[in-house]
This record gives C-alpha cells, sequence and structure tokens, in this order.
C-alpha cells in the first residue's frame, strides 16, 4: 500500500500508521518494536497513545500510572496497541514555587508541543489523554484539537478533603488561611497542622477551581465519555470510565472520528454555556479560546461569553462560590445532569467521542434536583457566574467571577492602589498598609510581561483570609486561580506588557467595578509605557523561549504561528 497524507488515512479507512512494507520508516521501526516483544501481528493494530502527563512531584497525578495500564490493558483488549507517553506535568500548588508562578501558563503550551512532538513524531492512530491539574485538560484538548486524530480525555478527578480541629477542611481552607497568618489570627504552627490534615487522596483540588471546572467542560465539548465529570480520583466508576475509553479510542479510529469533527464551534458555545451556568474558574476563558485557535476555529470567545451571557443563568453554586461541594454535583448527576437541564440553549446535535450527540446523552441523565442543580427557570443567580467586563482599563474585555464574589457590592468605586506583585502586596496586607474600599491592582503579570503569567491569586486568598474579600476589590492581568473568591477581575486585555490601559494606573487613580453595566473603567484614563514585573527580553530557556512567541491574552495566549514565506 502506498504511504498516503496522515489525514487522508482516516478517510480511506487505513491505520495512518501502517507504512508501506520494505520503507525505511517500516523497517527501522518493526526492528524497535520487535525488540520489544511486539509480534508482526500487534505492530499492525491501531496504535495508541495513552497520555499520561503524571509526576511524582504531587497529588494530584498520583494515581494515573495505575490509570494508565487499566486504559493501556482496554486498549488490548479492544484489539489496538498501546503506547504510555510521558509529558511535561505541572502542578500549580508546587510548580508555582518557582519564579512567582512563571513557569505555569507556559507549561500549557509546552504540553501541546509534547504531545505533538511524540504522537505525531511516531505517527500514532490516537489518544487517550489523562488529564489532571489546571494545564493539563486545556493541554491536552488543544492538542487534540492540533493533531485532529481520534482523541478521548480521561478526566483525573478530585481530591477528598480532611478534618482539623472537627471542622472540614481542604486545600482551599489552606491557601486562604495564609491571610489569617498574615493578619495574626493563626499561627504558623497551627497553619502547618492545617496543611497536614487538608487532603486525603489523589486527585485536584476539591471546589470548582481551574482543574474541575476543565474536566467539566471536557464533557461539555463532547471529547470525555458520558459520566466523567466531576468523578472522585481513583474511585471504582473513574477506573470502569477509564477503561471504557481504552476500548472505545480504537473503534474512534476505526471510524474515522477525530478531534475536529468534535471541536467544532457548536461544541465550543457548549463548553461557553456550562462555564457560566456553573460560575467557573475565569481561566477557562482564556482555554476555551485556546482550544478553537489550535482547531482553527475563527471565534471571538470573548464575544461568545458575552453574547450568550445575555440569556445564560447560574445554576450551581459549587464551593467557593457556594455552600455545595463538588461531590454534590456529582451526586446529583454531574455534567450529564448539567447538560439535560440546558439542553433549550445548548446545540443539541454537537457530536461527542462515543460519535452519539449531546441530545442523545443527556435524554436518560438525572433531571435537576433543583437544590445543588436548579432548573432553569428557578436559576441561583439570574446572570451567568462568569461576565465580561469592559471599559476605559480593559478595552479588549476582563474576567469576573460574579458567582464568587459574595456580598461585593455590585458597584464598586474606589482608589488604586498599586503594587508590582503579589508579595509586596500580602506584606502591606500583613502591616495593616492595605485601606479598606481600595482597588488592588497587580500589573506587569500578564502572559508576556512575566514572561508566563504571574500568581496573583495568593495575595487574593491570602484577602480573603485575612477577612477582607468583601471591602476590597482586585484588578490584575496576573494569574488568578478557580479557588479565588471576592470581587476580583482577572485577565485585563491588553494586559499592561502590552501597553494595555492598565499599565497606566497610578496609586490614587479612581477605579470602577460595575457588575450591572460590565464596566471596569478609571479615571483619569492614563497612557501608559509597557509595564512587566519581570525582564522578557533577558530570560534564557524555555522561559525566553516563551516571551519571544507567546501571543496577546486576547487571542488565548497560545505561542504564535510562524508567518508564510512572503506574509
Amino acid at each position: 500500500m502506498p504511504d498516503l497524507p496522515d489525514h487522508d488515512r482516516f478517510r480511506s479507512g487505513a491505520l495512518r500508521s501502517e507504512f508501506t512494507p520494505g520503507s525505511t520508516r517500516w523497517a527501522v521501526r518493526r526492528a524497535q518494536w520487535t525488540a520489544l516483544g511486539l509480534s508482526p501481528e500487534e505492530q499492525r493494530r491501531p496504535k495508541i497513545a495513552v497520555v499520561n502527563t503524571s509526576s511524582k512531584l504531587g497529588i494530584c497525578f498520583s494515581h494515573l500510572d495505575g490509570i494508565a495500564e487499566l486504559v493501556a490493558e482496554a486498549i488490548r483488549e479492544a484489539g489496538g496497541l498501546p503506547f504510555e507517553i510521558r509529558t511535561t506535568a505541572p502542578l500549580d500548588f508546587v510548580t508555582s514555587a518557582g519564579r512567582k508562578a512563571r513557569y505555569l501558563m507556559p507549561t500549557r503550551d509546552l504540553i501541546v508541543n509534547d504531545v505533538e512532538a511524540a504522537v505525531e513524531g511516531a505517527v500514532l492512530d490516537g489518544m487517550v489523554c489523562l488529564s489532571s491539574c489546571d494545564k493539563t485538560t486545556p493541554a491536552h484538548l488543544m492538542a487534540s484539537a492540533r493533531l485532529d486524530i481520534p482523541s478521548i480525555i480521561v478526566p483525573g478527578g478530585y481530591q477528598l478533603g480532611g478534618e482539623y480541629r472537627g471542622c472540614s477542611v481542604d486545600i482551599d481552607t489552606v491557601y486562604e488561611s495564609v491571610g489569617a497568618v498574615q493578619a495574626g489570627t493563626m499561627s504558623a504552627g497551627q497553619l502547618g497542622e492545617l496543611a497536614d490534615s487538608a487532603i486525603k487522596g489523589p486527585g485536584v483540588c476539591a471546589g470548582l477551581a481551574t482543574a474541575n471546572t476543565m474536566h467539566v467542560l471536557a464533557e461539555a465539548l463532547g471529547m470525555t465519555l458520558p459520566g466523567a465529570a466531576p468523578i472522585r480520583a481513583d474511585s471504582e466508576r473513574m477506573r470502569g470510565l477509564a477503561a471504557e475509553a481504552g476500548r472505545r479510542i480504537v473503534g474512534m479510529v476505526h471510524e474515522g472520528l477525530t478531534a475536529r469533527k468534535v471541536l467544532t464551534v457548536d461544541a465550543i458555545e457548549n463548553g461557553i454555556r456550562v462555564a457560566m451556568a456553573l460560575g467557573g474558574s475565569v481561566n477557562c476563558v482564556r482555554h476555551l479560546a485556546a482550544v478553537a485557535n489550535e482547531a482553527d476555529l475563527d471565534l471571538d470567545v470573548i464575544g461568545l461569553f458575552e453574547r450568550l451571557g445575555r440569556d445564560t443563568t447560574q445554576l450551581a453554586a459549587i464551593r467557593p462560590n457556594g455552600a455545595d461541594q463538588v461531590w454534590d454535583l456529582e451526586r446529583v448527576g454531574g455534567v450529564r445532569a448539567v447538560l439535560r437541564t440546558m439542553l433549550p440553549l445548548l446545540h443539541r446535535d454537537a457530536l461527542t467521542v462515543t460519535g452519539r450527540t449531546l441530545a442523545e446523552h443527556a435524554a436518560d441523565a438525572p433531571e435537576a434536583d433543583g437544590a445543588v442543580l436548579h432548573r432553569l427557570d428557578d436559576p441561583v443567580r439570574s446572570e451567568p457566574g462568569l461576565l465580561i467586563l469592559r471599559g476605559s482599563l480593559a478595552p479588549d474585555g476582563a474576567v469576573v467571577k460574579v458567582a464568587g464574589a459574595g456580598n461585593a457590592r455590585r458597584c464598586f468605586t474606589g482608589p488604586a492602589e498599586v503594587f508590582a506583585g503579589e508579595d509586596a502586596a500580602i506584606a502591606a496586607l500583613g502591616t495593616g498598609g492595605i485601606t479598606e474600599g481600595s482597588v488592588i491592582v497587580l500589573h506587569g503579570m500578564g502572559p508576556r510581561g512575566g514572561p508566563g503569567t504571574v500568581f496573583a491569586a495568593s495575595f487574593v486568598a491570602a484577602l480573603n483570609g485575612a477577612g477582607l474579600g468583601g471591602k476590597i476589590a482586585v484588578v490584575t492581568d496576573g494569574e488568578l486561580s478557580g479557588l479565588n473568591q471576592g470581587l476580583v477581575v482577572g485577565q485585563v486585555m491588553p494586559e499592561a506588557a502590552d501597553g494595555g490601559p492598565l499599565a497606566g494606573v497610578r496609586t490614587g487613580d479612581t477605579i470602577t467595578i460595575d457588575l450591572d453595566a460590565r464596566v471596569l473603567a478609571t479615571d483619569p484614563a492614563r497612557d501608559g509605557a509597557p509595564v512587566t514585573s519581570g525582564r522578557p527580553g533577558q530570560e534564557r530557556g524555555w522561559l525566553g523561549q516563551y516571551a519571544a512567541l507567546v501571543g496577546p491574552v486576547q487571542q488565548s495566549a497560545v505561542l504564535r504561528r510562524p508567518r508564510p514565506a512572503g506574509g
């Protein structure tokens, strides 16, 4: 059989991994794989990557090696040939330690390239991606869209919290309690005891932070099997679905069901609706935009959040947005129940990795229970959980998770207090140097300004821990956590490093955040030279390469493609 262009192989029904007998590629690969103990018959099977984005650095990934083995065995049972692929494995609460978390955002795109090099370099037929902490799920979705091969996401699931002094605690409790130490209401020793009690099992943060948000959105996009999110990590249900994904991917290869047949405009719009209805992490905005970008969809995702938000309401209040826990959402039916509830607003015919439509999956899902998951006619909030603000301070938009704003004022006007980074802001918090009624501005911390988005999330958590969350607003182009609460405006676009208006803000300027008008404005509106928190032009290594390649955050901060010759 003559070699065919890779994507034509799916249309022809042949395996793209089958090389012409007698060719160089066929011969040298056969030598390698025979030495691994693979028979000639096995080598003719569909070749599937099990993308295990895992490491021993943190508890989020600690179960994935076992899950990878389950998936691989299921692939073999279904007639496929599995190959485990390892990639960079960022963990927000560990990888954030270096360089003020500058490595976190760049690892998303590093994983995409990692997957491309391994899977496309070997010309494998499909992949099952084991997704866990914050950046891994968007990276796997982006890689799926870029490679356009049969792909399934297996969400790694959430971790369980523990107990400290008779109270339920989790990583969110630890995160916010740093502010209590700064305020003098908790000792460092007590914080250490709390940290030792906070996590009781593998998986991602137990709240609807970025990791669980992206797990949920992977299912809403149609890229997981039904019922995959949210799910307790390493539970029997999760292990069963992982094995089922291993069997299903072989069928997808034979059917030619590639990622871009699932990741369509309709799918992205469905994902946006679900993100707003659940009040997901602010970071999902840039991640959904990045998936659309890699799928070559010509979409204004920021504009879609605005347009679709006009008739989308918040249907659940999952911690940190409210008292219900992520396992409560799993108990009442998870994403399948959300999709059934929202079906009148969704694209019903959007295809999923099962080969069936979203509406078919939702047909036998549980109905909204009315307590954890509300009906469309009885929402938790009569607006979406995520809002896009625009105005003189954010002409290209900014994101606020109104679902987590609590009792903050709908219209907040106050003087700016500008800080170069969160360390200085946290220090000021500890000395009483931050005034109630002010708007804390942390700028120069976006993808280009870091380079790599610099943490602002720890300051926001500390602010809440100090009891000031509803009394002070925060505006930043830095990295936020989906666990953050309060009136926090993030992903201000353009970022200060691109000369956005945030660069011109000075301490004492008046800033207005108006949630009803969806406005973020400053008075006076000043022009400012680009502001960076690092020295992008002087970075070496990966951060230097990232600084040279990363695009504007309003275009999802993906790595820019080289221009065609003469372009």
